[in-house]
């Protein structure tokens, strides 16, 4: 490991991976993240309605994703922008796990409803602008629910582990990371992809790390580009908006892709994801050969 990297990351020890550590593997239900699996967790930025969540778990389901992502409570940057539906979104998930078998992974943005968001989600989301509540990471990670947590809009990577330390620190091991871009000069994207940050992240920690392309992008267009590289160069999984009708959704429609255009970037991704299992094979092979 580059030494500079050891010294930076060292100090959180409990998510450092150390020498000949395994790597942790988040269980959902039957669902193993970080353990080889590639897992595509997919849906709507906003839970708008039952139909909308409905036709859309089931056609993500089909199209291979394991989870179904969608906001119950929503942070914008607007006060006067959609928030939501609260409860209500949250027990359509809930009917949406129920009709395709889909886990439920959906955000929490305050301590007071954490207890309400873990009755009905399976993996609970801490967005970018809440990685450093410290408070909210802390009754999250004692809900006894899987944490996935996501980079802030300018955090660095130590900024990123010192989270994901505190979360474990509280008791909980399952957490997830999750690159969504972050904030730089650049205006032609919404965000800046940091792609570098895999690699480096699957050195310095055994936490399991996937990519939300479409934040990164915020335009559908260059998402399946993103996630295939993503798949590339070593994430565990992503996380994608979908919607049935982007033109007329109420949060991130010019980032979300149709039902048919999720469908596309699932099957264009067999070719990466079967390089990746003979690059493990061989591997495997070869440590066997030494041993």
């Amino acid at each position: 490991m580059n030494s500079n990297w050891t010294r930076i990351f060292s100090q959180f020890g409990l998510v450092f991976r150390a020498e000949n550590q395994p790597r942790t593997v988040v269980r959902v239900g039957e669902i193993e993240i970080g353990g080889g699996e590639f897992v595509v967790m997919a849906g709507p930025c906003s839970v708008e309605s039952e139909r909308q969540t409905l036709d859309t778990a089931q056609s993500v389901a089909r199209s291979g994703a394991r989870i179904l992502r969608g906001g119950a409570f929503k942070p914008r940057s607007s006060p006067y922008a959609f928030q939501g539906l609260g409860l209500e979104g949250l027990r359509i998930l809930a009917k949406a796990r129920d009709l395709t078998g889909l886990a439920i992974v959906t955000e929490v943005m305050s301590e007071c409803d954490v207890e309400l968001v873990a009755e009905y989600a399976d993996v609970l989301q801490i967005g970018a602008r809440s990685m450093e509540n410290y408070s909210l990471l802390e009754a999250a990670a004692r809900s006894g629910r899987p944490i996935l947590l996501k980079r802030g809009l300018t955090a660095r990577l130590e900024d990123l582990l010192r989270s994901a330390q505190l979360i474990v620190e509280c008791g909980n091991p399952d957490v997830i990371l999750c690159g969504r871009g972050i904030r730089t000069f650049e205006t032609a994207t919404r965000n800046t992809f940091d792609i570098a940050a895999i690699p480096v992240l699957n050195a310095v920690t055994h936490l399991p790390v996937i990519v939300d392309p479409s934040h990164a992008a915020g335009m559908r267009e260059i998402v399946p580009v993103l996630a295939r590289a993503s798949a590339a160069i070593g994430a565990d999984g992503l996380l994608v908006e979908v919607h049935p009708h982007p033109e007329s959704a109420l949060s991130d429609g010019d980032q979300s892709l149709t039902l048919a255009g999720f469908s596309d970037l699932m099957r264009d991704l067999d070719p990466f994801l079967m390089l990746r299992r003979a690059i493990a094979d061989a591997d495997l092979l070869a440590t066997e050969g030494g041993d």
